[in-house]
């Protein structure tokens, strides 16, 4: 189907694939908790631009040339790791106030999609990853067409998978307004997992 070689596999490695919880999860999941679900869906269409463009960089070539200059690469990935430990800083020095305490403070969709946005392009192995996983599924002699509509699956079903997962992110987070303990808990256990995820793109890049 649309000239993909082995489609249903692609369609599952694709499903796989968001199913991994990752940085990106963690920026949606924490602008629903904080914000709602305009506050989440403006992180999953950040993420989704970040996705996006490096699907676009792979296949300019984009992987070809960082591999050729490793010093970029590099840069890039410290970058990333800096950027995401201090993103995990921020929840860890936020104050979970009581339910009778202020509200949290309102942020646009606007700030979330920008957040999420740096978030992905903050991970520079993703242009790789795309690289090694397209070429998987390409008949020899497939047409352009077919690394367009390639694209378009991966934009697809990463929308309708984090989507369901801004509903259900909500519903949790309504949950647990008024149990201060538990989203203290929450934010705590993300912005270790973002300093986490830092970390570990840092050691890979020793």
């Amino acid at each position: 189907m649309f000239d993909i070689q082995n489609y249903g596999s692609f369609v599952a490695a694709i499903i796989v694939f968001q199913l991994v919880p990752g940085p990106g999860t963690l920026a949606i999941l924490n602008a629903t908790a904080r914000n709602g679900v305009g506050a989440g869906l403006g992180a999953v269409l950040g993420t989704l631009v970040g996705d996006f463009l490096f699907m676009v960089a792979a296949v300019a070539g984009l992987a070809a040339v960082m591999n050729a200059n490793p010093l970029l690469f590099q840069i890039l990935q410290w970058f990333g790791a800096a950027y995401l430990c201090w993103m995990g800083v921020q929840l860890l020095r936020t104050r979970i106030g009581s339910p009778s305490a202020a509200s949290e403070p309102r942020k646009t969709a606007w700030v979330y999609f920008r957040q999420a946005c740096a978030v992905s392009l903050t991970n520079p192995k993703v242009v790789l990853f795309f690289v090694a996983f397209f070429p998987l599924f390409l008949r020899p002699g497939a047409a352009n067409s077919t690394l367009v509509a390639m694209m378009a699956h991966v934009t697809l079903l990463s929308f309708l998978y984090q989507a369901g997962l801004v509903l259900v992110g909500n519903l949790v987070a309504n949950r647990l307004k008024a149990l201060p303990a538990a989203r203290k808990i929450a934010t705590r256990l993300a912005g270790v997992a973002l300093i986490g995820f830092g970390l570990k793109l840092a050691a890979n890049n020793r």
